[in-house]
């Protein structure tokens, strides 16, 4: 890890605009942290009522620890500074909101900083952009980026709380399920470059409608600095949609003529894709490790990126084809037995899905497929029928065998079988009823495409079968 900027108590007070309850306006601190377990001797501890926990709780633990500095909802101050708890050395700080205050101490350090940040959105493909773009940007420059799913509210202000002096540029991921969440993270990370993705059926329970969804992504634009760039999908109607409102400046990726950054010659192959990427300076052959012509969207976004940047083709060439695959997405393994498993696991919405599906069929070609599907969540009212669509969708590409686990299980197998898919191909039940009947159902040179909602947690049926079949013989 490297060193994180130190926090002066003058610094903590300037950020979060709270008040000084106890200690003193004197001591330094070396970093933030929000957990009591993986808390280190100087770090502030800002306590963050979470879905399960509240940091509130592990006050009195943190200071036994001896952590010298708090930031506390004020509603709390005086159950936490009981008499046994007030020490002067212990310098806390009480704010209205602590989740706020944590991203207040985030913005406050993105400008401290004086860094450049990269901020992506987008309904699929952000986490793989993000790994894309940052491969490109850390040729030249130190560069930070955000880890895991740490995209919200929360994620991102600790990812950028872990800016050192020597970062030049950030990339970081911004994920959202309600109206106006990206226009606060994009106040917290101010970016110099906005990217969006594309924009699909994701998250419609909080959003209503695709418009919603628009709308939404299309709030990082207005957060974007001033003199900065937006990087946007001329393939998406919706994006261009968006693009011709900003008055940011604007380049383009895509397949369409219409866009600055281009790609020809597209081959898909089992374990990886081709491609001729098209700059306004040159043209030059990219091979990405990793399959499907979707990556190959996420990749001319990150090399608008490395345009803009002034890169070479030949250092953003490089780049792609050195960035590592985000673990759930798209991996593919061909293990001991002969089985190929894609493991698409990490998470799914109706767009992700379908192409999901799409790729399935494609590799399989005439060997057996099967789609282990999961519930894709968070999609409201709409949920019932876009299950079914996967369903009828699985049917169409020829799948041999579907499973179904979860709440919507059912509306995946009946669209399954309107569309034409045998009862008898059709299975559905939780994810240990699923492993059994594929551990009977499975042969050599079968294809499985494992997918669906982090909250599914479907990477564990890859992780069982993985152990059941044998160790891995070729991966991408």
């Amino acid at each position: 890890m490297k060193q994180t900027i130190p926090w002066t108590a003058d610094e903590i007070m300037k950020a979060t605009g709270g008040v000084v309850v106890s200690g003193k306006n004197k001591q330094t601190f070396t970093g933030v942290s929000i957990d009591s377990r993986a808390i280190t001797a100087g770090e502030l501890f800002v306590a963050i009522k979470g879905i399960n926990h509240d940091g509130h709780n592990f006050a009195e633990e943190v200071i036994a620890q001896g952590i010298k500095g708090l930031v506390i909802n004020k509603q709390k101050t005086e159950e936490i500074l009981c008499d046994r708890l007030i020490n002067p050395d212990v310098f806390c700080v009480e704010v209205d909101d602590t989740t706020k205050a944590l991203g207040d101490l985030a913005a406050y350090n993105r400008t401290r900083a004086d860094v450049s940040v990269i901020a992506i959105t987008g309904s699929n493909g952000k986490t793989s952009t993000k790994e894309m773009t940052k491969a490109i940007v850390s040729r030249r420059f130190d560069t930070l980026s955000t880890t895991g799913n740490l995209n919200n509210e929360i994620g991102l202000p600790l990812t950028l709380l872990r800016l050192s002096p020597s970062h030049k540029w950030a990339v970081v991921e911004l994920g959202m399920n309600h109206p106006g969440e990206i226009a606060k993270l994009a106040e917290i990370c101010k970016p110099d470059i906005g990217l969006i993705t594309n924009i699909g059926r994701a998250h419609l329970e909080g959003l209503k409608s695709i418009e919603g969804i628009m709308n939404a992504k299309g709030e990082l634009l207005n957060g974007i600095k001033p003199d900065g760039t937006a990087v946007l999908n001329a393939d998406d109607e919706r994006v261009m949609h968006l693009a011709r409102k900003t008055t940011r400046n604007v380049i383009c990726f895509g397949l369409s003529k219409n866009a600055l950054i281009q790609a020809s010659s597209v081959e898909i192959k089992e374990t990886s894709t081709s491609f001729i990427l098209k700059l306004p300076y040159e043209s030059i052959r990219v091979e990405l490790p990793v399959t499907g012509q979707f990556m190959v969207s996420n990749a001319l976004a990150a090399a608008s990126v490395g345009y803009l940047l002034k890169f070479s083709a030949y250092d953003i060439k490089t780049g792609l084809e050195n960035f590592t695959p985000a673990k759930g997405r798209m991996n593919i393994s061909t293990l001991q037995n002969g089985i190929t498993i894609i493991d698409d696991s990490y998470n799914a919405n109706p767009d992700s899905m379908e192409a999901a599906i799409r790729s399935l069929s494609g590799f399989k070609g005439k060997k057996r497929g099967a789609l282990v599907a999961g519930d894709m969540l968070e999609l409201g009212m709409y949920s019932e029928s876009l299950h079914k669509k996967i369903g009828e969708l699985c049917a169409e590409s020829g799948i041999e065998r579907l499973y179904a686990t979860g709440q919507f299980s059912a509306n995946i197998a009946a669209g399954a079988i309107i569309g034409g898919m045998d009862i008898s191909s059709v299975f559905t039940g939780s994810q240990e009823d699923i492993l059994s009947d594929l551990k009977e159902w499975l042969k050599p040179e079968d294809w499985i495409l494992i997918k669906g909602s982090r909250a599914m947690g479907m990477e564990k049926i890859v992780i069982k079968l993985k152990e059941w079949a044998g160790t891995t013989t070729k991966s991408n």
